[in-house]
């Protein structure tokens, strides 16, 4: 079966309605009562227009929705339901992905309700943390990932300095990316924005060094999980600074450093789509993804 999810603008508004109708209808009875069944094909139409939606299509056939509205630099999700019929078919997750890439904002938020767990832990299982619970009303949210262009080793240092700049004792950064790929560059210009002391260079042969605060501000311990057996070696290893009072960067990290915190950055990086001719500049693309609590409420370019 083909699953395709388009975004979609008050033109949308009797498919999304009758997809919020049967989605809706086929909850359990709630006290008080879910206000979606009173939702006008109006009402969608004007929410539609002034914030878009999304429309997720099984075989050409509607079968999953959610009103988008954006508030500051947060994007909620609303009337976000898939019909009976398609449920466990990975709608509801298709439509999650989708919103979370063209979200224009830091975070994305949902409204779910206290006596429906399964709601809630899908939200959950999809990075979603509690935030406000004012009952029988949870609210759960989420930071956006974000991609950058990065057209050389300038630019590279660049988006780590913007990293740099917004990280704190205790964070976990997680570096992804073929070899060559500038996960040792992206360090470097974090290191800049960290003021920390010390040239970065790669820590293959070292598994891990640890670049001390010219200032006051934490130390930055850079780990190559290559050559770990696991990422508890890394509490092994005879450091002069706790994971828990550094900025710790794990090159090759990826299944296996996420262990170390509940919040986290993934810094994913990857050779650009477009093709380039030989003696030409190697672009890459950065796509920074905060995962967890942490990174709810801080600001990206």
């Amino acid at each position: 079966m083909t699953l395709v999810v388009r975004r979609v603008g008050a033109e949308a508004a009797d498919t999304v309605h009758a997809v919020v109708r049967a989605a809706f209808g086929a909850r359990p009875p709630l006290d008080p009562p879910a206000d979606a069944m009173a939702e006008s094909t109006e009402r969608i139409a004007q929410a539609l227009a002034a914030g878009g939606g999304l429309v997720a299509t099984l075989e050409g056939r509607a079968v999953g929705a959610t009103l988008m509205a954006r508030d500051d630099r947060t994007v909620w999700l609303r009337r976000f339901g898939v019909v009976p019929s398609a449920q466990r078919l990975g709608v509801a997750g298709a439509l999650v992905a989708e919103a979370l890439s063209i979200a224009d904002g830091d975070e994305v938020a949902v409204v779910a309700r206290e006596e429906l767990p399964a709601t809630i832990a899908f939200w959950q299982g999809h990075g979603f943390v509690e935030t406000a619970r004012t009952s029988p009303h949870v609210e759960l949210r989420r930071a956006v990932p974000h991609t950058y262009p990065a057209p050389d080793a300038d630019a590279m240092r660049g988006l780590g300095r913007v990293v740099g700049e917004r990280v704190r004792a205790g964070d976990l950064v997680v570096l992804a990316g073929e070899l060559g790929a500038g996960k040792t560059t992206f360090t470097q210009g974090l290191g800049a924005g960290l003021g920390v002391r010390g040239d970065v260079t790669s820590p293959t042969f070292v598994i891990a060094r640890v670049h001390p605060s010219l200032g006051s501000g934490p130390a930055l311990v850079h780990a190559d999980a290559y050559r770990l057996g696991g990422i508890d070696e890394l509490d092994d290893l005879d450091l002069d600074a706790s994971l828990d009072e550094a900025v710790t960067v794990v090159e090759w990290g990826t299944g296996i450093a996420e262990g170390l915190a509940d919040s986290r950055l993934e810094v994913r990086i990857a050779r650009s789509a477009e093709a380039v001719e030989e003696g030409e500049l190697d672009p890459r693309t950065v796509t920074v993804v905060p995962v967890g609590a942490r990174w709810l409420g801080v600001s990206w370019p």
